[in-house]
Parts: C-alpha cells; sequence; structure tokens
C-alpha cells in the first residue's frame, strides 16, 4: 500500500535552511508540548510527540539529514505531486535491479527487495524506513546533552575597559530540588517502564515491516517513577531565576563571549548539562569613543584658541587629566595622538586621538563683534 511522504521539517516547524540550535529548540518545545506526562490519555498529542521525535531524530544528524534532503530532491520521480509514493521500483531509482525486479520480490532481479539493500542502520536504507514505515531500527535514546543558554549582556563603557565582576539573574530549567532530577517522588520505587519494558523505545508493525520509535511513555529512560514528584508533576525539572556572578575580561568589545561551562539546561536521562553563551553589548560614552584599543574624543575650541593656540586638560579612559598643546592656527578637524592612552588589550597598548573641534560663538558682544571687524579688516576680509 502507498505510504505518504513525511515532512520533517514542517513536523517540527522550521525551514530548511535551520541549524541545529533552532532544530534543537524546536524540538524541545514540541516535546514538552506533546509528551504523554502532559497529555495523560491523549491518543493524538502522543502520536504526535512519536512524530516529532522522529523527525528530530533526522535533523539533527548531520548525515541522515543529507540523506534526506537528497531524497526530498528527488521530487516527481520518486512522489507524487501531494507526496505519495507512486510505486516505481527502488531499484530502478537506484540502480539495484533491472526492469521487472519488482518490489515484493521475483521478477528478472532474482530475490525480493527489502530497505536493507539501499544501506543499514544509518544509512539510506534507514531512511527509506523512516519515510515509508519499513526496516527495523536500533537506534538508542540514552543520554542528551542539555542545551546552550544564550544571552547579550550590555556592560557600562567604563566596565569594558577596566574589566571587573557583575551579577545577573538567568531563567533556565533545572533538576527539580525535592527528587533530584528523577521525577519521582522521594521514597517512592522506579519501576521498568512496562510499555517498552526498560528498552527505550517500542516497535510496531506498519506496512509489514517493524517500525522503532522512542518510548511515548518514559521518553526513551526505561522507567517510571512509580509515584510522580509533586513539585515537578514527574518532569524531573522546575523553571527557576538562578544568579551567576560574571567575569568581564578588560578591553573586552562588543560581539565577543565568553562561556559558562556546564551552567546551561539541564541534560536528558542523565546527560551533561549545556553551557551559558555570554554575549557583550557595550554600551556608549558620552565623551569618549572607542575603535579597537585606540580610543578617540572630541574637544572643543574657541577661535581665539585656534588662532592664538592654547593648552587645554584632556581625560582618559583611566580618570586621569593630561595636558595638550593645541599650536596657533590649528584647523577643525585635526588630530592629536596622546601615546599610549588607549586600551590595554592582549598584549597590545592603544593610543587616544584627540579630535579639535572649532565653535563659532552665536552670540557676541559689541566690543567682540568691533574686534572681529577690525580682525577681518587687518586681514583684508571683506564681511
Amino acid at each position: 500500500m502507498p505510504q505518504t511522504q513525511k515532512d520533517f521539517y514542517e513536523i517540527l516547524g522550521v525551514g530548511e535552511s535551520a541549524g541545529n540550535d533552532e532544530i534543537k529548540k524546536a524540538y524541545r518545545r514540541l516535546a514538552k508540548k506533546y509528551h504523554p506526562d502532559a497529555n495523560p490519555g491523549n491518543k493524538a498529542a502522543e502520536d504526535m510527540f512519536k512524530e516529532v521525535s522522529e523527525a528530530y531524530d533526522v535533523l539533527s544528524d548531520s548525515q541522515k539529514r543529507a540523506q534526506y534532503d537528497q531524497m526530498r530532491k528527488l521530487g516527481s520521480g520518486a512522489f507524487s505531486g501531494a507526496g505519495g509514493f507512486r510505486g516505481q521500483d527502488f531499484r530502478d531509482l537506484f540502480g539495484a535491479g533491472g526492469p521487472g525486479a519488482g518490489f515484493g520480490g521475483g521478477g528478472g532481479g532474482g530475490g525480493g527487495f527489502s530497505y536493507e539493500d539501499l544501506g543499514g542502520i544509518g544509512g539510506l536504507g534507514d531512511l527509506f524506513s523512516r519515510l515509508f514505515g519499513g526496516g527495523i531500527r536500533t537506534d538508542s535514546y540514552g543520554p542528551q546533552r542539555g542545551e546552550d543558554v544564550s544571552l547579550e549582556l550590555e556592560i557600562p563603557f567604563e566596565q569594558a575597559v577596566s574589566g571587573g565582576k557583575t551579577t545577573i539573574a538567568i531563567p533556565k530549567e533545572e533538576d527539580c530540588a525535592v527528587c533530584h532530577g528523577s521525577g519521582a517522588r522521594p521514597g517512592s520505587k522506579r519501576i521498568t517502564c512496562p510499555e517498552c519494558r526498560g528498552r527505550g523505545s517500542v516497535s510496531f508493525s506498519q506496512g509489514g515491516f517493524a517500525v522503532s520509535r522512542p518510548c511515548p511513555r518514559c521518553l526513551g529512560r526505561g522507567v517510571l517513577s512509580g509515584e510522580p514528584c509533586d513539585a515537578c508533576v514527574g518532569r524531573g525539572t522546575t523553571r527557576t531565576s538562578k544568579k551567576y556572578v560574571v567575569t568581564v575580561p578588560p578591553g573586552v568589545g562588543t560581539g565577543e563571549k565568553i562561556r559558562l561551562r556546564g551552567q546551561g539546561e539541564p541534560g536528558v536521562s542523565g546527560g551533561p548539562p549545556g553551557d551559558i553563551v555570554i554575549q557583550f553589548r557595550v554600551g556608549p560614552h558620552n565623551f569618549f569613543e572607542r575603535r579597537g584599543v585606540n580610543i578617540y574624543c572630541t574637544v572643543p575650541l574657541n577661535i581665539a584658541q585656534a588662532v592664538l593656540g592654547t593648552r587645554v586638560r584632556v581625560r582618559t579612559i583611566d580618570g586621569r587629566k593630561v595636558e595638550l598643546k593645541i599650536p596657533a592656527g590649528v584647523q577643525n578637524g585635526a588630530m592629536f595622538r596622546l601615546k599610549g592612552m588607549g586600551l590595554k588589550k592582549s598584549g597590545l597598548k592603544g593610543d587616544q586621538f584627540v579630535i579639535v573641534e572649532i565653535a563659532t560663538p552665536k552670540d557676541v558682544t559689541d566690543k567682540q563683534r568691533k574686534l572681529m571687524e577690525e580682525f577681518a579688516k587687518e586681514g583684508g576680509l571683506k564681511h
């Protein structure tokens, strides 16, 4: 009987270009939504959980995903416009037999066709068995590493320069403090899952073939808690907000990241936890501007200072003030260098650049106007 092709991308609700993190997040979200523990007695939710688990098992594996993508590209050569199998001989498609080498055996090829002819576990035959309900799978649904928690942390300009410590609060899943992640009420016994008999996967017949899927009752653990924990309702985890002290490296820039290893979401079935990945964003400053390890600032001068020259005191990022000599006749936009007054990072030492901005006064007194007129007349300037 023709089987229907499954669109694993559609099942998870992701695009074909989705990355591993996006696929994993989609799977986690849907697995929690349709897990049998959250939907007791709901057969539709149980079936959906199986579909989600199957889709994730393929798309999370780079080799299986590549094979699956190749099969999708076969288009109308293998599937009908509605996605159904049109009855072609797989050996015709892949060169495994000549004309008449039928699906059920006999014909010129001598011997019946099986999915294993296309490759064993993890191969193309295994993938065809997923798409059309055939084949035998022996995948393990053991411990899985927890998800990474990613966040952006804005820090003040001064802290980015000097470094230091800051405290952040992150909402995340934690092992339940009451049952310590087992999902069982303290004192109750854990029992072997009666549905999968401790294997973590279940098999059922479809189209004359045995199909193996993660057990929907124990989520691949192979065991069940005798009585679910009251605090986490048997999930083994609770949503909490936890505080972390983050060390800000001196000279850190926008976009740079640090990783708190083992502080992310807890693993599944005893797997290791993920990490917390923090990306920094440096806040603006009202005087300094950073470009790499160099610092830029702008100092205003009036016309008299620009014409006659002057000395100005300029702030530096370490809190000091240094005296800078401005020569007579300086032009607007001129730049002066304070060597070694920039950032210090990874053995490098930047400079501070001071840009001159000549300010024209909007309001002048009669005396100032008269002096400026004499100045213009002396220089042969018309006004």
